[in-house]
């Protein structure tokens, strides 16, 4: 078992030298950073949106933002859209899952806001639905996915792409540049 659980370690560093190593992915990352943070200045809305795993993931970086990372300070305006789970309900209930997030960013969103996507194959269409609303609203859709994108690299202004193909790697890769996000825009937001 010692061993098992050395290669499983092994294939979460490999992944993250790859992101260490991707110019582009590192870029992205950065430019990112400055959106949200220019947004932020503006008094626009980050929203989430995942499922599963990447619900969960998306809920844990809403609160970064929303309560601290690590400096003590105001709150910014992000949360995750699946956290009311009687409208999640509701909708999923009445009309479809694949519009429950949709539905709430017609309700809710405003031009200029962001919406965060994270969907490990990139082809949840629930959150693809959301991010077609989002464009026809001028929403900015940041997609978080595994290798390649999957169909929402075809709809999200901004992709980050986690080079593997493994679930829990690209779960992994999510949270360590979600992090690095949250990181860069709290200190950015802060200080200037």
């Amino acid at each position: 078992m010692n061993d098992k659980i050395k290669e499983i370690i092994g294939e979460s560093l490999s992944v993250k030298t790859r992101i260490l190593q991707d110019e582009r992915l590192v870029a992205k990352v950065s430019a990112i950073v400055t959106l949200i943070v220019d947004r932020f200045r503006e008094g626009k809305h980050l929203y989430f949106c995942g499922n599963g795993g990447s619900a969960a993931d998306a809920q844990h970086l809403a609160a970064e933002f929303s309560g601290r990372f690590y400096i003590n300070r105001d709150a910014l305006p992000s949360e995750a859209l699946h956290c009311n789970t009687s409208y999640l309900t509701a909708v999923a209930n009445d009309f479809s899952y694949d519009l429950i997030y949709s539905r709430l960013i017609k309700g809710i969103g405003k031009p200029r806001d962001i919406l965060v996507g994270m969907s490990t194959s990139g082809n949840s269409i629930n959150i693809l639905k959301a991010f077609e609303t989002a464009r026809e609203k001028g929403i900015t859709t940041i997609g978080m996915t595994g290798e390649g994108g999957g169909q929402l690299a075809a709809v999200s202004d901004y992709l980050i792409d986690i080079p593997s193909k493994n679930t829990p790697r690209i779960q992994e890769g999510h949270m360590l540049l979600g992090h690095i996000i949250c990181q860069l825009v709290e200190a950015q937001y802060f200080t200037a």
